[in-house]
């Protein structure tokens, strides 16, 4: 099979789009995690390309585009099934609410390196020549292994702290360390999470949770703090002890990072609603543990788990289908135990729900 051949589409309108804007006189690279992770030896899904041709030359030289940031230099290029997101070298200043610049300019490779997260996103490539322009020492860093913030680590969280999470994400998929002075501001910084939208956090909790490593991505929560900011119910598992001779992993939290750890290694794209109930079927635990003639109970634990889930999906403004699904998950998941027992009426019933499959799954 040829190179071409054995190309996503996405990739392969990428490298028209690189190839046009550099016939008409223009820097065109390949950018951000394709690049960062054809280095890592995996597949990108997704192409960007960054050049230094203005936004009205990219929509001028292709027949379909959507301006998708006029400010930002942003615009899709599609084609019939493909799409690829190119970005205008640009700078950025002035945050004032930790997400949006007030003051953007179009400029240099150099500059557009300097605004952009972490080192290992800020590698540019040549497609063609598979040449690699690293500006802030990201090849570097990929080889340690390491993630780390560009330039002043608290500065880059304090412009979007939506990289505070990014920074967790990409530790726990990729199976990095987070460089010290950037976890340093991790925690440092850590509050500003608060000023971001619950769409923009929910969407990087819902990467972290599905991704390959979410075990993983729940001790960084933990560790840096924002777990007890985001998801307080989550961290209050945390030393609420079980019967150790159905628990013998110990308390709540730690069979909880187990049970995601199990998930990923079944299922390499478990759904969302199947993560966050994993995530959440215990989470009822600590509000109804009790000690009774010297052993602990968690009496109606999964219904109280399913309120709290509610509010949980709610806070975080998932879809109403998706939060009732992660709902149901939690309040059936101690029925399985039941089954033997149930009329066959009952049984049809509970056979018959929407979510049965991923229950399922959730009970392997």
């Amino acid at each position: 099979m040829g190179q071409r051949e054995s190309m996503s589409h996405n990739e392969q309108l990428a490298r028209t789009v690189v190839q046009a804007l550099r016939e008409h006189g223009y820097e065109a690279y390949f950018v951000g995690g394709c690049v960062r992770d054809r280095l890592l030896g995996r597949e990108p899904n997704e192409f960007d390309v960054a050049t230094n041709a203005p936004p009205n030359v990219v929509q001028g030289l292709f027949p379909k585009t959507v301006l998708v940031g006029a400010k930002f230099g942003v615009v899709t290029v599609v084609s019939d099934c493909a799409q690829v997101e190119v970005a205008t070298f640009r700078s950025e200043s002035g945050y004032v609410d930790h997400r949006h610049p007030s003051h953007v300019a179009f400029g240099s490779v150099e500059e557009d390196a300097q605004r952009r997260d972490f080192t290992i996103n800020a590698l540019y490539q040549d497609p063609f020549t598979g040449t690699i322009l690293d500006l802030v020492g990201g090849r570097s860093d990929l080889q340690r292994r390491l993630v780390r913030a560009i330039g002043r680590p608290v500065e880059r969280f304090q412009e979007d702290a939506l990289r505070l999470l990014r920074a967790l994400r990409f530790a726990a998929s990729l199976e990095f360390t987070i460089e010290p002075s950037t976890w340093e501001a991790i925690c440092q910084t850590r509050e500003l999470i608060q000023e971001i939208s619950a769409e923009r956090v929910r969407d990087e909790l819902v990467r972290g949770f599905t991704s390959p490593h979410p075990d993983r991505f729940l001790e960084l929560l933990d560790a840096s703090g924002l777990l007890a900011i985001l998801l307080p119910e989550v961290e209050a598992m945390k030393g609420c002890e079980q019967p150790p001779e159905y628990h013998p992993e110990g308390d709540v939290f730690t069979h909880t990072k187990l049970m995601l750890k199990y998930l990923a290694e079944r299922n390499s794209s478990p759904s969302i609603a199947l993560a966050f109930a994993v995530l959440l079927h215990d989470v009822g635990k600590p509000p109804t543990a009790e000690k009774c003639n010297g052993r602990i109970r968690f009496n109606n634990h999964d219904k109280v788990g399913a309120e709290l889930a509610d509010h949980i999906c709610r806070r975080l403004a998932f879809p109403n289908e998706l939060r009732k699904n992660v709902v149901e998950m939690v309040r059936r998941h101690m029925t399985f135990l039941n089954l033997p027992n149930m009329r066959e009426s009952t049984l049809r019933r509970f056979l018959a729900a929407p979510t049965i499959e991923e229950e399922i799954e959730l009970h392997r």
